[in-house]
């Protein structure tokens, strides 16, 4: 009995606890912050909504911003013209699962096959491009994730959350923590939708809300909204910059 316990509890740490810590913990092997001199990148999760998304992307038009949408293939299936409007508008679109459901409770290959590339094959279809960029549900990822996973997509997770998907989070609150946390290089992630496990319904009335005054003093302090895309692109150049720098000050004139 015992040694089935401790079986048991060995698997548990092995499939989900060493994925967290290298993930969440350490950062190895996704996208959650990057080095940028003054980009940063939005990223909104659990959508399409039918109500709640067509007012974000009014809001993102509106400022000229382009963002990521980590879409739920179930409701990209259900709404494919909130997909087509994000791809027509030049957001880009990355993969939240099929379901939002823990890829702790999913053999890696069953996830693999029925949740992301299923999802990635529904976005395909709408838009004609196929998605790259995935961010699990609540961020979780499992063992084999890192072997069947990271082959075809990228993963990435977030360096700002603010708790946006409980409706008690008024939009002058969900104001005053993004400016307080977002940084250059931050990668944000908000919620489109409310109906998802945990999440209330109204919540994302005080996001949009709260976020039209963030992008406001975004615009003041001079910081750049980018996809996801984007923002690693400039990650890489800003890094070659920095090392041609270093290099430069090392040299000695003779």
């Amino acid at each position: 009995m015992w040694a089935f316990i401790i079986l048991a509890v060995d698997v548990i740490v092995l499939y989900m606890i060493v994925p967290f810590a290298l993930t969440r913990i350490l950062g190895w092997g996704v996208h959650s912050e990057v080095g940028a001199e003054k980009e940063i990148a939005f990223t909104f999760d659990d959508g399409p909504d039918p109500c709640y998304t067509p007012e974000l992307l009014d809001l993102l038009k509106e400022h000229g911003i382009k963002a990521t949408f980590f879409v739920l293939g179930k409701k990209a299936q259900q709404y494919p013209e909130l997909i087509e409007r994000m791809h027509r508008e030049g957001h880009q679109i990355g993969i939240h699962n099929y379901t939002h459901t823990p890829n702790w409770i999913q053999f890696p290959w069953t996830n693999r096959r029925k949740q992301v590339d299923r999802t990635a094959d529904i976005v395909e279809r709408i838009t004609g491009e196929r998605p790259i960029f995935y961010r699990p549900p609540w961020g979780l990822l499992n063992l084999g994730d890192f072997f069947l996973l990271r082959e075809s997509y990228r993963i990435v997770l977030w360096s700002v959350m603010v708790g946006d998907w409980k409706a008690s989070l008024s939009a002058e609150q969900l104001k005053d923590a993004l400016i307080k946390k977002i940084k250059p290089g931050s990668i944000i992630v908000l919620h489109d939708s409310g109906d998802t496990p945990w999440a209330d319904e109204e919540a994302p009335l005080n996001m949009i809300t709260g976020l039209e005054e963030v992008l406001k003093e975004m615009d003041k302090k001079g910081l750049k909204c980018l996809r996801i895309d984007e923002l690693l692109n400039k990650e890489v150049n800003y890094s070659r910059e920095a090392r041609s720098r270093v290099k430069h000050r090392g040299q000695i004139d003779l």
